[in-house]
C-alpha cells in the first residue's frame, strides 16, 4: 500500500509558517510513528519545510533503514541522552525559531534544551500532529478494521467457553490470550471484566475474588492492538436471569446508542452527537447516571480526538473514527455500557463493529 508518511510530514510542514518557526520538534512516540512509520521509541523527529531528521540511537539503526528509509537519521553516540542529541542537531542546522509539542516535552527536558540552545526561540504548540490524525486515510481505516476483527474473534472465543466458576481475572487473562491468538499484537488496554455491581465502575479492574456466576450479568470492555491501530468495544453478557430492572436499563442504553450513531454524519458537531444520546437517557430517567462523554476517537491511541462530549465543537468529517458508548451506572447494582466503533463516511456513517447486542443476543443461554 502507498506510504502516506511523506505526505503527512509535508502537511505538518505546511502549517508551520503561520507560527513563524523554522521547524518543529516532534517528541511524542505516537506522533513520530505516524509521521515516519518508525515503531521504536527513545527518538524524536525534527520537521522542516523540505527535510526531516529522526534523532535516535544505535539500537535502531537497522530498524530505521527498514521502516523509514526515506527519513534522514541522526544516530546518537553511546551515552548521549536524547535531549543532548536534539540540541546537537538543532545547533548544527543553525535554527533559531523552533516549535515543540508542549503537552509532551517535560519541564526538565525543556530546560535541558533551553540551556543548551540559548539563542533559540521556543514556541509551544498543542495538537498540531493530532489534528492531522483526526482523519484516517484508507490504510489507517483498513488497519482499524483488522483490529476490530481481532477483537471480535477473540470475544467469540471467550464467550463460547465462559464458565460461571471462572473469576473476573480468569476471563481477563483468557481474553488477552485470545486476542494474540487471533492476530493482535496485544490488548489495546487492560480489558475490563466487571461482574454485577462492579460494572458500576466504568474503569474497574477485575479480581480473582469474584466469579462470573456471582451475579446475573457481566460487562466486558476490550479491544485489540493491531500494531499500531486499535479497536475498542463493550458488551454486557447475561449470565443469569434478566430482571425487569436490567431489561429497562439495557433497552434505554441501546436506544441512546442507536440515536447517537444515527446522528453521526459529516458536518455535525461532536457535542451534538453526544446531546442526542444524552437526551434519550434523560427522557428515560437515567440522565444523571450517564457520567461520561458519549465517545472518543480511536486510532493509534485508544483515546484520541475527536471527543463526543459536551463542549467539543469539532465538526465531523469523512474518515474520522469514533466510539459510541453510552452507559448507565448505579452504585451497589451495576452498570450497562454498549460500545461500537463508527466510521464517518461521506454520506453518514458505518458501524465497524458487528458483535450482536440485542437483549436476546446477549444471553449466555
Amino acid at each position: 500500500m502507498f506510504d502516506q508518511t511523506p505526505l503527512r510530514r509535508e502537511r505538518l510542514a505546511e502549517t508551520l509558517p503561520g507560527d513563524d518557526v523554522e521547524a518543529m520538534l516532534v517528541s511524542s512516540v505516537t506522533n513520530v510513528g505516524y509521521l515516519t512509520g518508525f515503531t521504536g521509541d527513545s527518538s524524536a523527529l525534527l520537521v522542516q519545510n523540505d527535510r526531516a531528521i529522526l534523532i535516535s540511537d544505535g539500537r535502531y539503526t537497522t530498524q530505521l533503514d527498514q521502516e523509514c528509509p526515506d527519513v534522514e537519521a541522526h544516530i546518537r553516540p553511546v551515552g548521549q541522552p536524547l535531549m543532548e542529541g536534539i540540541a546537537e542537531v538543532v545547533g548544527r542546522l543553525g535554527l533559531r525559531r523552533l516549535a515543540f509539542e508542549s503537552p509532551v516535552l517535560t519541564v526538565a527536558e525543556f530546560e535541558t534544551l533551553n540551556d543548551a540552545l540559548p539563542t533559540v526561540q521556543w514556541h509551544g504548540l498543542t495538537g498540531r500532529v493530532e489534528t492531522l490524525r483526526l482523519i484516517k486515510d484508507e490504510s489507517e481505516i483498513e488497519a482499524i478494521r483488522a483490529a476490530v476483527d481481532y477483537a471480535e474473534r477473540a470475544f467469540t472465543m471467550l464467550r463460547s467457553g465462559l464458565r460461571l466458576d471462572e473469576t473476573e481475572k480468569d476471563a481477563t487473562d483468557l481474553l488477552e490470550g485470545y486476542l494474540r491468538r487471533c492476530g493482535a499484537e496485544s490488548s489495546s488496554f487492560p480489558p475490563i471484566v466487571a461482574v454485577g455491581s462492579h460494572a458500576a465502575l466504568p474503569h474497574y479492574r477485575g479480581t480473582a475474588g469474584t466469579r462470573l456466576g456471582d451475579d446475573d450479568f457481566v460487562l466486558i470492555d476490550w479491544g485489540a492492538d493491531g500494531g499500531p491501530y486499535k479497536s475498542d468495544l463493550t458488551r454486557v453478557v447475561v449470565t443469569g436471569k434478566v430482571t425487569a430492572k436490567f431489561a429497562e436499563i439495557y433497552r434505554a442504553v441501546l436506544t441512546a446508542q442507536a440515536l447517537g450513531i444515527a446522528a453521526i454524519r459529516p458536518g455535525v458537531k461532536a457535542c451534538d452527537v453526544d446531546a442526542e444520546a444524552r437526551a434519550s437517557l434523560e427522557d428515560a430517567g437515567f440522565g444523571s447516571l450517564f457520567s461520561h462523554g458519549l465517545g472518543h476517537g480511536v486510532g493509534r491511541e485508544i483515546h484520541e480526538a475527536p471527543l463526543l462530549r459536551k463542549g467539543c465543537d469539532i465538526v465531523l468529517q469523512p474518515g474520522m473514527i469514533v466510539t459510541v458508548e453510552p452507559g448507565v451506572y448505579l452504585p451497589d447494582w451495576g452498570g450497562v455500557r454498549i460500545e461500537d466503533d463508527v466510521l464517518v463516511t461521506p454520506d453518514g456513517c458505518e458501524v465497524l463493529t458487528r458483535v450482536p447486542k440485542t437483549l436476546d443476543a446477549i444471553r449466555m443461554w
